[in-house]
């Protein structure tokens, strides 16, 4: 067969990537900028712990975050060709005036990260360097712009989060106050997941799906799924709490357990030496 030069090699392939593909779809001018979501983050960080990250101007820092995730949004709103809830200026707006309560959020996921670890010296020292709390950064914000209708950036978000840190939370996940998560890494959190107050998980856990429906097309359908963890439980490490199940309050549920049934309050629930 005889070669093409490279010339003719581009232009076939040019002609080839402009039909369009069946499970890829078409994206027009406007477009995610992954790089200014990553700014946004490094933003909403630098607002609530202030000069941890930097010097921060507060009125310069909150602009900028505003007008970041307001094209962004406008941007997502136009590439999935579905109205958003409000416009894009009035969401982010919303989320700016929802930022005092996020920092105030993530004051109590710094008290529990350090109250569970004794290994951490100081709040200093678990604001500086723990990745449970990059991954609750990520999330609290994540999931405060989904509650506003936002679709797929906080998805993104989350996940700058599982690739920095090894721990994956959905942002539709309901997360209560004085979360911690020690170590962290393989922490899987499923969206449908509730978690109460008070709650520590340890590395490998998952909060996870035990199966789900098909609708008649052979999709599935998203129901609740995930399990309920009410208040003041621990999960020790590498446990998988599978299904829509409920662990009730003031449970501690052992290292290595495979667990698909409720359990009631005050439970103790460990490996079968068996």
């Amino acid at each position: 067969m005889e070669q093409k030069d490279i010339l003719t090699s581009i232009r076939d392939v040019k002609m080839a990537l402009q039909q369009s593909d069946e499970h890829i779809p078409t994206v027009g001018e406007h477009i995610i900028d992954r790089a200014e979501i990553k700014e946004a983050v490094k933003l909403f960080r630098l607002v609530v712990f202030g000069n941890f990250f930097g010097t921060v101007d507060l009125s310069t820092s909150l602009s900028r975050l505003y007008t970041i995730l307001s094209h962004q949004i406008d941007y997502i709103g136009r590439i999935f060709h579905e109205p958003l809830p409000e416009s894009a200026d009035d969401i982010a707006q919303h989320f700016i005036e929802s930022i005092p309560e996020l920092r105030r959020l993530l004051g109590t996921d710094v008290k529990a990260i350090f109250d569970g670890d004794p290994a951490a010296v100081s709040h200093e020292e678990v604001i500086l360097c723990y990745p449970s709390l990059v991954a609750m950064i990520h999330y609290r914000m994540a999931h405060r712009l989904l509650s506003l209708g936002v679709p797929i950036l906080p998805r993104i978000i989350t996940e700058l989060a599982h690739s920095l840190t090894g721990i994956d939370i959905h942002p539709g996940a309901r997360i209560g106050e004085y979360f911690s998560i020690d170590h962290g890494t393989g922490v899987v959190i499923g969206e449908t997941a509730i978690i109460g107050n008070h709650v520590q998980l340890y590395q490998g856990v998952t909060l996870g799906a035990k199966s789900f429906k098909f609708d008649e097309n052979g999709n599935p359908i998203n129901l609740p799924r995930h399990p309920i963890i009410e208040d003041n439980v621990i999960i020790y490490s590498n446990t998988s709490v599978l299904g829509r199940i409920t662990i009730g309050h003031d449970t501690i549920i052992g290292g290595n357990v495979w667990l698909t049934e409720d359990l009631p309050p005050h439970s103790k629930y460990f490996q079968s030496r068996g």
